[in-house]
């Protein structure tokens, strides 16, 4: 039998996604600029195309309504897009969309279809400046826009192959295994009372602690047993999941607090064996996972750990959302307060710092 071909063309259809957030900080001075006058947010570019928040602080036409409005900056450009205008409840920090169109439509630079949505009644003022919405907080405002931009699609050339079946390699589930069945191990930690079986040229691989601990100048006399201090059993275990399988282990039967807590072991841990990759994931995790409850807890750690990325996160968090009243009433703050002044000293400098640059110019 002769071998079997395959033609193959593909249409791709892509878009690009984005989110800006245009903070207004004195709102209530906003409403001198004058009716039908607007402030228009910096520039932002998604899909290729110039975008911007405009609002209209006294309303278009009805000074009933505050107005809000996404724009099309780009010259002679046409887009197709969707979006989503929200205003942030600054009690929780979570945005709350007001008006959106699903569905993409055209913008075009040329005409008023630059601007969505097309009409001006974005909010009712009693609604928008109402204290228990929480829209507006110590005089300031925060304008969130999702802007999805439909790009053109592509068509690529038609193809013509053989099928040939090509099994994955499952490395991972390979290297994951070999922990777990412990064959061929060569050193045996002990964490808490309990032993923990690995492979020296793994975790060698993997680890410049490690490697130094078994074939440096550091290395151990005794190094088939090794004393594992000030880590427990089942965060050694995880780091060991990480090196020989590049993953975390499963954590989904984990309460939302007890997941926090691990990730932040795991950091710990990842630092003290220069784990990087393991460590940079764990400052992601935390920096998605960061709220007013975790934020002092996350600042200190990161300072502790060398975490610049996650530090500079919370500082943005504490400056652009308004929280720092809200930290100062955690134990958390209390905690870091008592063990590193300096860190709360330095970031409440740099947090004002941060709030400066970002104020917003009248149009």
């Amino acid at each position: 039998m002769g071998s079997k071909t395959k033609t193959v063309s593909r249409h791709t259809a892509k878009s690009e996604q984005g989110t800006h957030s245009f903070e207004i900080v004195g709102y209530s001075l906003t409403k001198s600029i004058g009716d039908d006058k607007f402030i228009l947010s910096g520039t932002f570019a998604v899909g290729g195309y110039d975008w911007a928040i405009r609002f209209y602080p006294n309303g278009v036409n009805d000074a009933k309504y505050v107005s809000v409005y996404l724009e099309l900056l780009s010259k002679d450009s046409e887009a197709h897009a969707c979006y989503d205008l929200r205003l942030v409840n600054q009690e929780n920090g979570l945005p709350q969309s007001v008006l959106s169109e699903s569905t993409p439509r055209l913008f075009k630079s040329s005409d008023i279809t630059r601007l969505g949505p097309q009409h001006p009644c974005f909010m009712l003022r009693t609604e928008f400046e109402k204290e228990e919405a929480g829209y507006i907080k110590e005089d300031c405002l925060i304008i969130e826009c999702a802007v999805t931009v439909i790009k053109k699609p592509h068509l690529s050339n038609t193809m013509v192959y053989s099928e040939i079946k090509v099994e994955t390699s499952g490395l991972s589930d390979h290297f994951g295994k070999l922990l777990l069945e412990e064959e061929g191990a060569d050193v045996t930690f002990v964490v808490e009372g309990e032993e923990i079986a690995a492979h020296k040229i793994i975790l060698a691989a993997r680890s410049p602690v490690f490697k130094a601990e078994f074939y440096g100048q550091m290395k151990e006399k005794n190094a088939r047993l090794i004393t594992v201090q000030d880590m427990q059993p089942h965060v050694f275990r995880a780091l060991l999941h990480f090196i020989y399988t590049d993953s975390f282990p499963d954590m989904d039967d984990l309460a939302d607090d007890d997941y926090t807590d691990m990730i932040r072991l795991l950091l710990v841990a990842a630092d003290r064996y220069a784990m990087d990759s393991m460590k940079s994931r764990c400052e992601r995790i935390l920096s998605e996972l960061l709220d007013v409850e975790t934020l002092a807890v996350t600042l200190a750690l990161a300072d502790k750990h060398s975490c610049s990325g996650l530090k500079d996160v919370c500082i943005e968090f504490m400056a652009t959302l308004n929280k720092m009243d809200d930290m100062v009433a955690t134990e958390g703050y209390a905690d870091l307060k008592r063990t590193c002044p300096s860190v709360l000293v330095d970031a409440f400098e740099k947090a004002c710092m941060f709030r400066r640059i970002s104020k917003p110019m009248l149009w």
